[in-house]
């Protein structure tokens, strides 16, 4: 697993690169001017940076414009296992640019001659992450605008087959490694298997094929999401998009392992299904929807396997002799979700139909 860190040499090769002729012209910075680049977040596989510099005024002459900033985004890998990860983001946001709700993508480097790693400069867009009691009728519209913006030549896209099938043979692949484990609790285990089992039946079950694919994100939790001073929505980190079901995306924002995780908020299936109501009336004809509730609640529930198991997988990483922990709000997490009271939660939220 990558940490995405950069050390001394690597930042100076970095600042080295912003200096390049070819990268100024590409982002318009004026002659003379000085690139800014600030720490911005970082994550596992990528590094973000906060670009500013100043820009042309009418008479030619350079000032600080306050609202010229730029997000430049170093790759260090991919989670699903593209060699040209970057190139990859940066199509997902070229496809989403008309939406208005998706960073404005803005040059793109994965040759690495420059620079070790592969290079992304997109939009900042400044905001506060999403809050799941005020923000969901914005966030219901800016998905339905996303996934209803047309994308001509979708071929680039990974596309799966059974979407849902592919999430339950990801857990299935996390959830060995726990097993395989001298970490693995076997009462933990024991309860966890079974829902995989019922998981699968429950996908299985599902015969609906009159959906219409989109380009989905596929990673929807609240920091995703971004809410301007108006009170507009945009979606941010497009690091593993997909030519999918729409379904897919609500069911990963709305699942309770992913509300938990950030902010301790549980959805129930009713508010689930209010914001798919609120997303199928901002859709309205653009999309073709089909059997849409029954394919939410399915995906709900599978994707609440895919974070359990996701955790059961991260929980033998973090407890490995002699490894340093990064996050003591992560491991926290991950003790609670697989603890005995949040596995009874899951396992009624698993049976319930």
């Amino acid at each position: 697993m990558h940490t995405g860190r950069l050390i001394m040499s690597d930042l100076e090769k970095l600042k080295e690169y912003t200096e390049r002729q070819f990268f100024r012209d590409a982002l318009g910075v004026p002659e003379g001017a000085q690139v800014e680049l600030k720490d911005l977040a970082q994550g596992e596989y990528h590094r973000n940076f906060l670009i500013s510099f100043p820009t042309k005024y009418g008479n030619g002459s350079a000032a600080p414009v306050p609202d010229r900033k730029l997000v430049l985004r170093v790759n260090y890998g991919s989670q699903m296992h593209l060699l040209h990860q970057i190139e990859y983001e940066y199509q997902a946001l070229k496809a989403l640019e008309p939406s208005g709700r998706t960073p404005r993508p803005v040059f793109v480097d994965g040759s690495r001659k420059y620079f070790p790693q592969g290079i992304l400069v997109m939009g900042f867009l400044p905001g506060r992450p999403l809050d799941y009691d005020r923000d969901m009728a914005e966030a219901a519209k800016a998905l339905a605008d996303i996934h209803s913006t047309p994308v001509p030549d979708p071929s680039f896209l990974v596309t799966g087959e059974s979407p849902i099938h592919d999430i339950l043979d990801e857990c299935r692949d996390m959830f060995a490694v726990y097993e395989a484990s001298e970490l693995c609790d076997p009462r933990t285990a024991a309860r966890i298997r079974p829902m995989m089992v019922l998981a699968r039946r429950k996908a299985d079950s599902l015969t609906d094929r009159s959906w219409q694919r989109v380009l989905i994100n596929t990673e929807l939790n609240n920091h995703n999401f971004i809410v301007d001073e108006s009170g507009d929505v945009s979606v941010i980190d497009w690091e593993k998009p997909l030519w999918g079901d729409p379904a897919q995306d609500l069911g990963h924002m709305l699942a309770p392992t992913t509300t938990y995780w950030k902010t301790d908020k549980i959805l129930t299936f009713e508010e689930a299904a209010q914001f798919a109501d609120q997303y199928a009336e901002a859709a309205g004809s653009r999309i073709r929807l089909g059997r849409f509730l029954e394919r939410l609640r399915t995906f709900l529930q599978v994707t609440c396997m895919r974070g359990v198991t996701w955790c059961s997988m991260a929980w033998v990483e973090y407890n490995r002799p002699g490894r340093e922990l990064r996050n003591e709000y992560t491991y926290k997490k991950l003790k609670s979700y697989l603890s005995p009271d949040f596995l009874d939660a899951l396992e009624d939220y698993m049976r319930s139909e």
